[in-house]
Order: C-alpha cells, then sequence, then structure tokens
C-alpha cells in the first residue's frame, strides 16, 4: 500500500508553494498571532485536505494545470483545517499534537483561542476575495459545522444512550464537512455538472467519515506513540466513539462505568477491556471499510490520471492506516 507521501506526489511541489504561500498570508497579523500559527504550519501534518482539493483541481483540469483560485482554496481548506485543531486541542486539553507542543501549551489559552480566531478571519477573507458566492456558502458552511460539531460532541458526554446516527452526525461536522464541502468547491470552480457537484461532496463526505470512524478504532488498538496523543483519550474524556457505541449493545457493564464517569480506580481500564473483547472493533472496522468503498464509487466518471489514481488509493490508505 502507498504512503500518502506516495500518493500525493502528483501535487508535491504545489503543496511545498501552498505551505510558503501560507506564511505569507499571515505574515500580516500581530507578532504573537503569527508565531503560533507559524508553529502550526511548523509542526507537520500530512496535509491531506489540501491535498485532495489539490488533487481534484488537477484531475478536472483539461490541462492538468493549477489555477490561481484553485491554489487559494487549497490553502483557505488548510487555514480552517489548522484553525479548528487549535480550538479543539484547547477543548480537550491536548499538551501535544503530532508530536508537538500545542499552541495552548506553548503560549497560553488566550493566545490560542484568537490564533484559531485569527486563522478562522483570514481563511474568511480570503474566501470572500474568491468572488464566488457558491464557494463561499460551501466554506461558510464548513466553518459553522465545525462549531456545531464541538458543541455536540460537549452536550453528548457521558452520555450512553447516544445514537450511532449522533455520532456519525458529530463526526461529519467535525471532518467530513470540510472534505465534502472543499471537494465540492472545487467542482465549483472548474464549472462541472450538478451530477458531479454531487459527487464531489460525497467523495469527501465518505473519506471524512472513514477518516474519523478509523482514527475512533485507533483510540483504542494503538499506543500513545503511534497516535501522538493518550491512548483511549476520547472515552477517558467521555467521548463516546463507534467501538464505545458497539460495545455498549453487547455489554450492560460499560454503561455503569460511562455513568459514573470512570470515577473509580480500574474504570477507565475496564471499560477499555470490555470493548476490546466485544465485536465492537470489527463492527466499527467494517462501518469505515463502507465509507471508503462509497468514497472510492464517487469519482469513477472522472478521466484517468495520476491525480484520479491517488484519490481512488486514498480511501485505501485511509483504511490502511488500521494494518
Amino acid at each position: 500500500m502507498a504512503t500518502v507521501t506516495e500518493l500525493l506526489l502528483p501535487i508535491e511541489m504545489d503543496l511545498d508553494h501552498l505551505l510558503k504561500d501560507l506564511r505569507v498570508l499571515i505574515g500580516a497579523g500581530h507578532p504573537i498571532l503569527q508565531a503560533a500559527a507559524e508553529h502550526l504550519f511548523s509542526a507537520g501534518g500530512k496535509r491531506i485536505r489540501p491535498g485532495i482539493v489539490l488533487l481534484i483541481s488537477k484531475a478536472l483540469s483539461a490541462d492538468g494545470k493549477l489555477s490561481p483560485r484553485h491554489r487559494r482554496l487549497a490553502e483557505i481548506t488548510e487555514m480552517i483545517h489548522t484553525a479548528s485543531l487549535v480550538h479543539d486541542d484547547v477543548v480537550d486539553e491536548a499538551s501535544t499534537r503530532r508530536g508537538v507542543d500545542t499552541v495552548h501549551s506553548r503560549f497560553n489559552h488566550k493566545v490560542a483561542v484568537l490564533a484559531g480566531d485569527f486563522l478562522f478571519a483570514q481563511a474568511s477573507w480570503h474566501l470572500a476575495n474568491l468572488n464566488n458566492l457558491d464557494v463561499v456558502k460551501l466554506l461558510s458552511r464548513v466553518i459553522m459545522d465545525l462549531a456545531e460539531g464541538e458543541v455536540k460532541q460537549g452536550l453528548y458526554k457521558y452520555d450512553f444512550k447516544q445514537t450511532l446516527d449522533s455520532y456519525l452526525e458529530k463526526s461529519y461536522f467535525k471532518t467530513a464537512s470540510l472534505m465534502a464541502n472543499s471537494s465540492q468547491a472545487v467542482g465549483v470552480l472548474s464549472d462541472v455538472t450538478s451530477f458531479e457537484l454531487k459527487c464531489l461532496n460525497n467523495y469527501g463526505r465518505q473519506l471524512g467519515l472513514a477518516f474519523q470512524v478509523v482514527d475512533d478504532i485507533l483510540d483504542f488498538t494503538s499506543s500513545d506513540k503511534e497516535l501522538g496523543k493518550p491512548a483511549a483519550n476520547d472515552l477517558a474524556n467521555g467521548y463516546l466513539t463507534a467501538p464505545a457505541l458497539y460495545a455498549l449493545e453487547d455489554n450492560y457493564k460499560l454503561s455503569e462505568l460511562i455513568r459514573r464517569e470512570f470515577s473509580s480506580e480500574g474504570d477507565i481500564e475496564e471499560a477499555l477491556q470490555i470493548v476490546r473483547d466485544s465485536k465492537a472493533i470489527p463492527r466499527t472496522r467494517k462501518l469505515a471499510e463502507d465509507f471508503a468503498k462509497g468514497s472510492s464509487e464517487s469519482i469513477h466518471w472522472m478521466p484517468d490520471s495520476p491525480s484520479k489514481r491517488a484519490l481512488l488509493e486514498l480511501p485505501e490508505y485511509v483504511l490502511g492506516r488500521l494494518c
């Protein structure tokens, strides 16, 4: 299976330009905010979200070249994603991400919140300057969805009666909305048909959900080092993902542990064992596989190209993280 670096080879140089341009775009802010944002863009990461935008843009281009507006859309996508990570880390009180200190750990909570707001504001400004109302609506919806997803996640803490549908809705808001709407926005800028716009949205939606479901499996099966954050962090914080929800169907004892918010010694370890001993992980894997398959099937209408082939391999890459 190809690595993400290999998958993004068709746009390797474009991603390098994107990071350079991002540093220029954020350079006009307050020095501390600029330093916080620079810290984020220097922290690495796979750049999958802007990568998807660039790959779709190239796949839909008659000559395989990128327009300035497509490049700017990729930059806006990465700004929105990075801003959401800053705010997520503050809410989750995470001390590291991708192996480096989070913004609020390096600076403070106030700077982190302002840095996230700063990036959202920058993204909104550059979005407006694309002068395309449909694209503005799509990406503005993402910013709304991210906020709603964060609120819903907080409301559902330790709620062992929540449904799988509510979990998937929250997952769409927090992870898949950006992939879905930015993918569709590429189609708007590329002037594709309404059917193709729906297909692009579905590609990003299903890929994003597969990505989130796989992340939620890894929270139960990986080590701290592999995750770049504490293992079982979501469960310990009361965020019930698909594995926990499936395990609740098999073992009522888990609901008792959740009800008392893992307050007794050994509760979280017992809960982890219940999930791992149940059929929850295989069932969740099947859920991720269904989303990945749906994503790939959404773009078969695209003409063959290295970029299309990379897009088709991305869902397999997402599933391969479980190996």
